[in-house]
C-alpha cells in the first residue's frame, strides 16, 4: 500500500476522477441550499439532489467530490468508541444517468487496487441479494473470488426511503485481520466484529419506489458512492481508528501540550481528547459556513460542539479558554484543501472564543449546583435527579440540559426529559400568554375567520386612499352584521390601502368614512393568505355589512414607516459590509417613530464600527438614490442577487426592492419611498444583545433625528451653564471633575476600612477553639465587599493561625466569608469547603480558594445558626 496521508488520498482521489473525465466539485458549504429536508449536509450526495433529480444539469452528467459532513445522531458516542464522529469527508463519485454500474465498479476497484495499492487479497465485497449484474460485474469482468463476494440482504445492500428513487448496492470491505475478529472461522463483511471494515459503498439507483411498494425501473439510473476519508485514510496509514490518523494526531497532540495531559494514559482522559478532536474540526468548518452559536437550528448544533468541548477541556484540568488555539492547528493542516480557513481565521476564532467564554460564565456555577444535586440523589439513593431542578439549572443558569444529560450519565443518574419538555413548555406559553393584548386578545390566529380569510386587494403600495365594500365585521369573535358608535371591532373590506403588520412592519392606522359613520383605523394585520383586517373604533354612527365605504391611511404615519423600512435595507447592507458575510437579519421592527433591527453577530459591535455602519448609510442617502420595486420569479430573484430571510418561505412570484446600482436587493413585501433621499438622515441610537449570537440595533430617521439633535443641543446649553464652561471645554470639565471624585470617594474608603478594623480587637475577644484549630464565627452589618475582604484579612492576621468566618448582613442580602490561616489552608482544611457548608444553611451557595472565600445566602434568619454550625463543620472538613 501506499505511504499516503489524508490530504494526499483526497488529491489522488479527485484526480483520479478528473482522469475519468467527471467534474471535479469543491466541497459544498454545510448549510444546505434549497433544501429544507436537511438541517446540515450530512452526505457527499445532498448537494446534489437536483443533478439527481434533473432540475439541474451538468457537462457530462458526471461528478466527483470530497464533501466535508456534519452527523450528530450518534454525538453521545463520540470520543466513547473509536469509530464515531460529528465530523468527516465524503469522498464521492456520481453519475446523473450517464454510466453504471461496470464503470462505478471497474473504477472503485482501479482506484483501491491500481492508485492506492491496496493488495487485492484483502477486499471483499457485498452485493444485494438479488443483484445478479453487479455479482457477475464483480466475480467475471473484475475476477474478485466467489469466497470474497457475500450476498446481504435490503437492510445492508439497499437504499430506500418511504417513496422515491432507490436501489441496491455494493460495499468494499477491507480484510483487518482476524486479530480484529470474532473468532468464528466463518467471520465475513456482515459480521459485527470490527474485522471487516466498509470503506466504500456504491448504491445504483435504479427504481422508483411509488407509495403502494411498487419498484418501477428508472429510465436514467443513477451512481451515488460515497468513501469516507478518514476510514481509507485508517487503511493506508494502518491506523487503528479514526482518531489515530496523522492529521487527527497533530490535533491531539496540540490538545496533550495546552493540557498537559498524554493520550492513552488514562482511558477517561482519552475520551475527553478525543471528543475535543473532533469537535473542533466541526466547530471550525461551521462557523466558517456562516453559522453561529443560537438556541435553536443548525446554531444549537454549534454551540453543543463548542460547549462539549469545553466542558472536556475542563476536565482535562484545562482553566482557561483554548479552543482558538486548537482551532489554529485544525487550520494549518487542512490549509491544502481549505486555504479559506486562514484568509477567515479571525472571524472564526473570535466566534469561538467568544461561544467559550460565555460557557466559562455559567459553567463553573452550574456545574456546583449540579454536583450538589448529584450527591443529594446518591445520598437518598436516588437513580435520578429531579425534573424541576434540572429546569431551573437550565433556566435560571442557561446550563444546557444535553450537559446535565451526559454528566448524570456519567454518575449512573438520569432525569426525566418528557417532564423537563412540559416544565420547558409551560414556561413558554407563559411567555406568550404575558404577551397577550387584552382588548382584542380574542382576534388571533386561532379565529377562524381570519384563519380562512381570503387574500384581500391590497393597493396600499401606490396609494394611501381607496373606495370599496365593507365584507364582514367581526365583535368579540363573532360575525355580527353591524357596529354602533362607541364599539370595536375587526372590519374586512374586499378592497384597501392599508399594510397589514408583517416583514417588521407595523399595521397602518387611519380612518374608514361611509354615509352612516366616521371610524378610526387604530391597527391592521394580515393572515397567512394575506387576508388584511382592519382593527376599528366606531367614532360616529353605524356600519353595516355590504356599506359602502373610503378607507384613508395616516398619510404622515406611513412616510415615517417608510423611511424606516428602507433604512433597515440600508442598515442591513452597511452591516454586512462593515461586520462581515455571516450577518443575517434575524428580526425587525419598523414604525413610524424607530426602527429595530436584529442580526446574527457573535459579539458586541463596537462604537468604531457602528460609525463606520451609520457613516456608509448617511453617505448611500445623500447620494439620493432611487428605490426600485418589481415583481419576478423567486428563481429570478436569486439569479438577480436578492437577499432574504432564510426562514421565509416565499411564493413563486415575489416582490424585489433595490436601492440605486444594486447598492442593496432584497425581497420584501413592505412599504419603501421613492428615493432614499426622503429619508433625510439615520442615526443609530442604542445596540444591544438579544440572544446569545443575536444583537439589536435601534435607529432613528428624518424628524425624529431633527428632534433628537435639537434635545441635545438644549442638553449641551444646560450642562454649559451649569459647569459655567463653553461647550467646548466640557469634556476636560467634566473629566476633571471625576478625577476630583474618585480621590474624595478613594480617602473615604481609606477612612470607612479604618473604622471598620476598630473592632477587630473586640472580635478576637470571642475566638473558640476545635480539635486544635482556633476559630472566630461572627456577624457583622452593612459593610461593603472591600470593607469585609479587609476585616478578614486582619483577623486572619492576628489569629495566626486558624479559621474566620464572617456573615455580612445588608438589607436582605447575606454575604459570607471565610480566611483560612496559610499553614492550613489547603492541607488541613479549605476556605472554600468551610463557606459553602456554611452558606448551605442559609440556602445559598459559592466557594473558592483554600485560604480565602466567599458565598451568598438567602434566609436571614437563619444567619445565627449556620454561624453557630461553624464548629461542627470545621470538625468535618478536617483532614
Amino acid at each position: 500500500m501506499k505511504n499516503l496521508g489524508l490530504n494526499e488520498i483526497r488529491k489522488e482521489f479527485l484526480e483520479f476522477f478528473r482522469e475519468k473525465e467527471h467534474n471535479i466539485i469543491k466541497s459544498f458549504p454545510l448549510i444546505p441550499m434549497d433544501d429544507d429536508s436537511l438541517l446540515l449536509i450530512n452526505a457527499g450526495m445532498a448537494p446534489l439532489k437536483k443533478y439527481f433529480t434533473g432540475e439541474l444539469k451538468m457537462p457530462g452528467n458526471r461528478a466527483a467530490s470530497s464533501q466535508r459532513c456534519i452527523r450528530t445522531a450518534d454525538i453521545d458516542s463520540v470520543g466513547i468508541t473509536q469509530r464515531h464522529g460529528t465530523f468527516f469527508e465524503m469522498l464521492g463519485n456520481f453519475s446523473f444517468g450517464n454510466y453504471f454500474k461496470e464503470d462505478a465498479i471497474t473504477w472503485a476497484w482501479e482506484f483501491l487496487t491500481e492508485r492506492m495499492e491496496i493488495p487485492e487479497e484483502i477486499l471483499w465485497v457485498s452485493v444485494y441479494e438479488e443483484d445478479e449484474e453487479a455479482y457477475s460485474i464483480w466475480k467475471d469482468k473484475i475476477g474478485v473470488p466467489e469466497d470474497r463476494i457475500v450476498r446481504l440482504g435490503k437492510a445492508d445492500n439497499f437504499w430506500e426511503l418511504e417513496e422515491g428513487p432507490c436501489g441496491p448496492c455494493s460495499e468494499i470491505h477491507v480484510d483487518r485481520g482476524v486479530e480484529n475478529g470474532c473468532g468464528d472461522p466463518n467471520c465475513k463483511p456482515g459480521c459485527d466484529c470490527d474485522r471487516f471494515l466498509e470503506v466504500w459503498n456504491l448504491v445504483f439507483t435504479q427504481f422508483n419506489k411509488d407509495a403502494d411498494g411498487t419498484y418501477t425501473p428508472l429510465k436514467h439510473p443513477n451512481i451515488d458512492t460515497g468513501m469516507g476519508l478518514e476510514r481509507i485514510t485508517m487503511v493506508m496509514e494502518n491506523a487503528d481508528n479514526i482518531f489515530e490518523i496523522n492529521l487527527v494526531k497533530d490535533i491531539i497532540h496540540k490538545i496533550e501540550e495546552i493540557s498537559g495531559v498524554q493520550y492513552k494514559t488514562d482511558s477517561k482522559k482519552d475520551i475527553s481528547i478525543r471528543i475535543i478532536a473532533d469537535h473542533v474540526r466541526a466547530m471550525t468548518f461551521l462557523v466558517y459556513d456562516g453559522i453561529i452559536p443560537s438556541n435553536e437550528g443548525r446554531g444549537y448544533v454549534l454551540r453543543r460542539i463548542i460547549r462539549r468541548a469545553s466542558r472536556h477541556g475542563k476536565l482535562l484540568g484545562i482553566k482557561d479558554n483554548f479552543l482558538p488555539e486548537v482551532v489554529d492547528k485544525v487550520m494549518e493542516i487542512y490549509n491544502m484543501e481549505y486555504p479559506e480557513l486562514l484568509e477567515d481565521k479571525e472571524r472564526i476564532t473570535k466566534i469561538i472564543s467568544s461561544e467559550e467564554s460565555k460557557f466559562q460564565e455559567t459553567i463553573d456555577q452550574g456545574l456546583s449546583i449540579l454536583e450538589d444535586l448529584i450527591d443529594d440523589a446518591k445520598k437518598a439513593n436516588h437513580d435520578y435527579i429531579k425534573s424541576e431542578d434540572a429546569f431551573k439549572l437550565y433556566d435560571t443558569y442557561g446550563f444546557p440540559i444535553d450537559l446535565t444529560v451526559e454528566i448524570l450519565k456519567e454518575n449512573s443518574l438520569n432525569v426525566n426529559l418528557d417532564e423537563f419538555k412540559n416544565l420547558l413548555e409551560e414556561q413558554r406559553e407563559r411567555s406568550r400568554s404575558s404577551r397577550q393584548s387584552g382588548n382584542v386578545g380574542w382576534a388571533n390566529e386561532k379565529n377562524d375567520y381570519l384563519i380562512n380569510l381570503k387574500e384581500s386587494n391590497f393597493v396600499g403600495y401606490d396609494n394611501t386612499y381607496a373606495k370599496s365594500k365593507v365584507d364582514m365585521i367581526l365583535k368579540e369573535g363573532a360575525l355580527v352584521d353591524s357596529l354602533l358608535a362607541g364599539e370595536e371591532g375587526i372590519i374586512v373590506t374586499e378592497t384597501t390601502p392599508f399594510y397589514g403588520e408583517g416583514g417588521g412592519q407595523i399595521g397602518d392606522t387611519g380612518i374608514i368614512k361611509s354615509k352612516t359613520s366616521l371610524i378610526d383605523v387604530f391597527d391592521t394585520k394580515k393572515n397567512k393568505n394575506n387576508g388584511i383586517y382592519h382593527f376599528v373604533s366606531v367614532k360616529e354612527g353605524k356600519i353595516n355589512v355590504g356599506d359602502d365605504v373610503e378607507l384613508q391611511v395616516d398619510v404622515d404615519r406611513r412616510r415615517d414607516i417608510t423611511k424606516n423600512h428602507t433604512a433597515t435595507h440600508l442598515l442591513h447592507k452597511a452591516l454586512r459590509d462593515v461586520l462581515g458575510n455571516h450577518v443575517h437579519q434575524a428580526g425587525s421592527y419598523v414604525g413610524p417613530d424607530r426602527l429595530r433591527f436584529d442580526i446574527t453577530h457573535f459579539e458586541t459591535i463596537s462604537k468604531e464600527d457602528l460609525l463606520k455602519v451609520q457613516n456608509i448609510v448617511n453617505e448611500a442617502i445623500s447620494r439620493a438614490l432611487p428605490v426600485e420595486k418589481q415583481n419576478m420569479t423567486l428563481k429570478e430573484s436569486e439569479e438577480y442577487g436578492a437577499v432574504g430571510l432564510f426562514e421565509d418561505k416565499y411564493k413563486d412570484i415575489v416582490r424585489v426592492v433595490s436601492i440605486g446600482d444594486k447598492f442593496s436587493v432584497e425581497l420584501c413585501g413592505g412599504c419603501h419611498v421613492e428615493n432614499i433621499a426622503e429619508i433625510q438622515m439615520l442615526k443609530i441610537v442604542s445596540e444591544s444583545s438579544v440572544a446569545a449570537g443575536v444583537r439589536r440595533i435601534e435607529a432613528i430617521t428624518g424628524r425624529k433625528v431633527y428632534e433628537v439633535l435639537k434635545e441635545d443641543e438644549n442638553l449641551l446649553n444646560e450642562l454649559s451653564d451649569e459647569l459655567k464652561s463653553e461647550k467646548k471645554d466640557l469634556t476636560s470639565k467634566v473629566k476633571d471633575m471625576h478625577l476630583e471624585l474618585k480621590a474624595l470617594e478613594k480617602e473615604l474608603a481609606k477612612l470607612e476600612e479604618k473604622d471598620s478594623l476598630k473592632g477587630s480587637d473586640d472580635i478576637l475577644k470571642h475566638v473558640q477553639e476545635t480539635s486544635g484549630i482556633k476559630f472566630i464565627a461572627h456577624k457583622v452589618n452593612d459593610m461593603s465587599v472591600d470593607n469585609l475582604r479587609a476585616l478578614g484579612d486582619n483577623l486572619k492576621d492576628k489569629l495566626q493561625s486558624g479559621v474566620v468566618v464572617l456573615a455580612n448582613i445588608s438589607g436582605d442580602k447575606i454575604n459570607f466569608l471565610s480566611a483560612v490561616s496559610k499553614d492550613l489552608a489547603g492541607k488541613t482544611i479549605s476556605a472554600g469547603n468551610v463557606v459553602k457548608e456554611v452558606a448551605k444553611i442559609t440556602g445559598g451557595n459559592g466557594g473558592g480558594r483554600p485560604d480565602f472565600a466567599m458565598a451568598g445566602g438567602k434566609d436571614i434568619d437563619k444567619v445565627d445558626e449556620a454561624l453557630s454550625s461553624v464548629k461542627s463543620i470545621i470538625e468535618s472538613l478536617i483532614k
